[in-house]
């Protein structure tokens, strides 16, 4: 039988990079897209293909999946883990920023999802996995712009996945807590690029302080860890729908599904608080 064919978006990096990593360790014919192909270069050491990828660029994403086809034949696997998390007020965030969040972290998954369901639907079998966050269950002050796309990619994954069950397509969302990778302090960045002046600067700085921090504190989870749940997911025989992986993940979750709003309000605020000192 021939080996199984996996595209990971988002793959220069981070999450991406350890799931292309081990996909091919555990079998797979791996592609692995980003924009910065040259942070990619350890992949193509191990067999890998290494692509062009931008998510947020028709083209790139028509080319990246026909090249697939083209040499494979099929799609087994598709990995959506590009993604970014932007923050900052509501009111001082530009839209231009607020649709472009949405574009990489919505629309791009939506339509790299689009391009492959038609090989999948052929063959009568595949997988699609969403890279989410447990961002996608709660929130945090500054943060509307990120968690809106996170809480889409949880609501458009559950719809997709009783629409594609009659085709054989199953669906899983992977919802990591914070990760050893580059994300938090880009973020940070870009909250205090916005709103670190004028009426929500004190906020700003206490989230970006939290933000920075999170990559770097020993409850952040290494990003192969969460990589081991993409791999989980890919090859079980019955995946579940959701992977809360990383410290605190389940916890958090669960606290969310139990809590009344205000009393999850508080806790929210205590805990930033406490980050913070």
């Amino acid at each position: 039988m021939a080996q199984p064919v996996a595209i990971v978006t988002g793959a220069s990096t981070g999450i991406g990079f350890e799931a292309a990593r081990k996909l091919a360790s555990h079998g797979f014919t791996v592609y692995a897209g980003a924009r910065r192909v040259d942070r990619m270069e350890p992949l193509k050491a191990l067999g890998i293909h290494v692509l062009p990828l931008d998510v947020t660029e028709d083209e790139s994403m028509r080319a990246v999946v026909a090249r697939v086809l083209e040499e494979r034949g099929r799609v087994d696997v598709l990995v959506n883990n590009a993604g970014y998390g932007s923050f900052g007020a509501l009111e001082e965030v530009d839209l231009a920023e607020g649709r472009r969040q949405f574009d990489v972290n919505v629309f791009g998954l939506a339509r790299m999802t689009q391009l492959v369901l038609p090989a999948m639907r052929k063959a009568g079998r595949g997988r699609i996995i969403n890279i989410s966050s447990i961002g996608g269950k709660f929130y945090e002050p500054l943060g509307a712009w990120y968690h809106a796309t996170k809480f889409a990619v949880e609501g458009m994954s559950d719809a997709l996945r009783l629409e594609l069950k009659p085709h054989g397509i199953m669906v899983c969302i992977i919802e990591p807590a914070s990760t050893q990778t580059e994300w938090g302090g880009i973020s940070a960045e870009g909250l205090l690029a916005s709103s670190a002046e004028g009426p929500y600067a004190a906020q700003a700085r206490h989230i970006a302080a939290v933000l920075a921090s999170a990559d770097q504190s020993w409850t952040a989870t290494r990003p192969d860890v969460i990589a081991e749940a993409v791999v989980r997911a890919a090859v079980s025989g019955r995946p579940r729908t959701r992977y809360p992986v990383g410290r605190g993940a389940g916890a958090i979750v669960g606290l969310r599904r139990l809590l009344p709003d205000r009393l999850y309000d508080a806790l929210v605020v205590a805990v930033l608080k406490r980050v913070a000192r």
